[in-house]
């Protein structure tokens, strides 16, 4: 069960992006890292992201103990925006596709463009722009639509994203949730928009009348910033998790947000204890140029040379946590 292999401290949770709608990239995902080890999957709430991950799984051939999780979230949240060019304005400086950690943006004639069903509102091309050409456009989830069809399809996990300043769209939607999924809860937050009183607050009061260690928070350092192997990338994320250690809540813990090959390192020396790692950006990224080939399943040298990438990072994280 889930709940054993977090109480083990042997959790590692491949984020495939609560916005990455690719079909392909998510069954190649998870079929490399369910072979390296990987337990958990956090995907979007879509029925055929779903049905893409069990096809990885069961490419992979292994099934026990592999355990699907979908991400949704609240207005504003930018695990649930997408990137927007404005062309009229757009001088095809290029420095948009070049920051791209999705290779989601391609030149045209008339401009950039973003292909929507891979960006992950990561803002790094909003960011980066110098003509102030890209908006992100956040979507507002209804639950009562979205989720009945995913529910249906046999899910494992929720993760609930609930870094906004709207306590009412909070626990209107975690009220919801609650009645209608019977699996485990993750909850992530980070600092972005509360103070610690308020996510402790909040935290405490969504967890009133639970069984100890029923839900899972994720701390998050700064989301989808994964993208740089260093210790000083992975800091928010562990010092966020000491917080939720320290504040004594009968909670399990993952770090994610700027996590990466060194994050369980740095968590085992500051003494943070936690039950896992969430990786997106950093486990996509190490693989991407071998996930992205028209031969990745055909060639055996292009796989294993993902696989022993995806398998090094999984056991080098996993090692420090026990």
């Amino acid at each position: 069960m889930l709940s054993d292999i977090l109480r083990e401290r042997k959790c590692f949770k491949l984020i495939c992006g609560a916005e990455n709608v690719d079909e392909v990239e998510v069954e190649r995902l998870v079929t490399l890292y369910s072979l390296a080890g990987c337990t958990l999957f956090d995907l979007s709430p879509n029925v055929n992201i779903i049905d893409a991950a069990r096809r990885g799984l069961k490419k992979s051939g292994i099934t026990e103990n592999r355990y699907l999780c979908v991400s949704v979230g609240t207005k504003g949240d930018s695990h649930i925006s997408k990137a927007k060019i404005d062309k009229s304005s757009c001088v095809k400086c290029g420095m948009c596709e070049k920051v791209c950690p999705q290779n989601t943006i391609y030149g045209s004639e008339e401009g950039y463009n973003v292909e929507p069903s891979r960006c992950i509102g990561c803002r790094k091309c909003f960011t980066i722009c110098p003509q102030g050409c890209i908006e992100m456009e956040y979507k507002i989830q209804d639950y009562e639509k979205l989720l009945p069809p995913v529910f249906a399809k046999g899910i494992d996990c929720i993760e609930f994203h609930i870094s906004t300043d709207d306590e009412d769209e909070i626990f209107t939607k975690w009220k919801y949730l609650r009645q209608h999924f019977d699996g485990d809860f993750s909850i992530c937050i980070n600092r972005a928009k509360c103070s610690d009183e308020v996510i402790l607050n909040r935290l405490k009061r969504m967890i009133d009348g639970l069984n100890p260690y029923e839900i899972t928070i994720q701390a998050d350092g700064i989301p989808m910033s994964g993208g740089i192997d260093s210790y000083n990338a992975t800091l928010q994320a562990i010092a966020m998790a000491d917080f939720i250690e320290k504040s004594n809540l009968p909670v399990n813990i993952l770090i994610s947000g700027g996590t990466n090959s060194k994050s369980t390192e740095l968590a085992k020396l500051c003494q943070v204890n936690i039950n896992g790692i969430s990786m997106g950006s950093y486990a996509r990224k190490i693989v991407n140029e071998f996930i992205k080939r028209k031969d990745f399943f055909d060639n055996p040298q292009i796989f294993n040379s993902a696989l022993n990438l995806a398998k090094n990072l999984v056991e080098v994280s996993l090692e420090n946590l026990v």
